[in-house]
This record gives structure tokens, sequence and C-alpha cells, in this order.
């Protein structure tokens, strides 16, 4: 293993595995409130508003994210603005859970009865009153199972910065498999570690899901 030992290995890659976290959390985060965002404008303004929304989230949920991370990675510099590789991870990935969340949550939201905002503008309740007191308290119910099922793909998808040389888990992976000349023992590693980190939340989301579906009220 060119004198790289097991734990040499394990402990790189765990380090590595902290940049992952710490990516997933920024564009978790981020995307969250982009997407509360563009859900309270979408179902509190005009058509044209809910169209560009709606655009903006087909434009990133129907190209692939590596191309997005192309795009801002090699495309900027080419405008004169320089993008490192952990920037243009953070912003891609923010961006594109942005638009997953806000489909997401505007499902939820269309889930709850129509009787329910004209229940709350009946009392004088303004927009942004019944989306807060109202509406958002039911709707966060239904929307907890699929937007942990979600962030399970983002953590996932981070790897893609990898391409970019952010060095994340994956790149890391690359790096110490080009020293130890171990594919199968260093990837190997790599997928526990994914297992590791992405096994609790599936089973959260499933747990949630079911629970949901024992008590729909």
């Amino acid at each position: 293993m060119n004198d790289f030992t097991l734990w040499d290995i394990a402990r790189n890659l765990l380090l590595a595995g902290r940049w992952t976290l710490l990516l997933s959390a920024i564009a978790f985060a981020g995307g969250g409130i982009l997407a509360l965002v563009l859900l309270v404008l979408r179902f509190g303004f005009g058509k044209w508003v809910q169209r560009t929304i709606a655009l903006y989230v087909e434009l990133f949920q129907s190209t692939p994210l590596l191309m997005q991370l192309f795009l801002v990675y090699f495309g900027l510099p080419r405008l004169g603005i320089d993008v490192s590789a952990w920037l243009a991870a953070a912003v891609c990935l923010t961006f594109y859970s942005s638009a997953f969340l806000t489909d997401i949550w505007r499902g939820a939201v269309e889930s709850i009865p129509r009787g329910q905002w004209d229940g709350s503008s009946s009392l004088g309740l303004h927009y942004l009153a019944q989306l807060r007191l109202v509406i958002l308290p039911q709707a966060l119910r239904i929307a907890i199972p699929p937007t942990v099922g979600f962030l399970v793909q983002l953590v996932k998808s981070t790897a893609l910065a990898s391409i970019v040389g952010y060095h994340e888990l994956t790149r890391t992976a690359q790096i110490v498999t080009n020293a130890t000349f171990q594919p199968f023992l260093v990837y190997g590693m790599v997928a526990l570690i994914y297992f590791a980190i992405c096994y609790p939340l599936t089973d959260l989301s499933r747990r949630l899901e079911r629970r949901l579906a024992a008590n729909p009220r």
C-alpha cells in the first residue's frame, strides 16, 4: 500500500467525509431558505410569477447537475469571475436543492383543503398570516418524509463536486486510490461511509411515511 496503513486510508476518508456533510448541510439549508421564499411568492402573487418560478424549477430539475457545475466552474471564469471549486459546488447544489424542495413543498401546500384557506381568510388573516398560522403547520407534517428523502439524494449528489476538484469524500478517494493502488478497498470504504450517512436518513423517511399513513390527521 506504499506505506499507507488501513488506518491511514480510513482516517483520510473519514476526515473528507466532514466536507461532504458540510457541503450537504449548506446546500440543504440554503436551498431550503430559497425554496421557502419561492413558495411564498408562488402562492401569493400573479400567474406570471407562478410561471417564472415553475420555469426555474423545471430548469434545474430537467438539466444534469454535472452540467450546472460545469457552467458555473468553467463558464464564469470566461466572464472574468473567478469561482473556486468549493463555491461552485455550494452554489450549484443550493439552487439544485431549492428547485426540488420548492416542488416538494408546493405539493404539500396544495394538498391542504381549500376550506383551510377560506376559513383563515374569514378570520381576517392576511396571506402571510394564513401561511404561518394555518397552512404551513399542516403542510409541514406532509412534507417532512419526502424532504428527508430528498436530503439522502442531496448527500449522494455531492459526489459530483469531485469533478471540479472539490475535496469531498469521492475526490479524496480518487487521490488515496492513486497513492495506494487499492481501488477496491478504498471505494469499498467510501461506499460504507455513504451508507452510514444515508441509511439512517432513509430509514427515518420510511418511518415518517408509515406514521403519516397510519395517522392521516
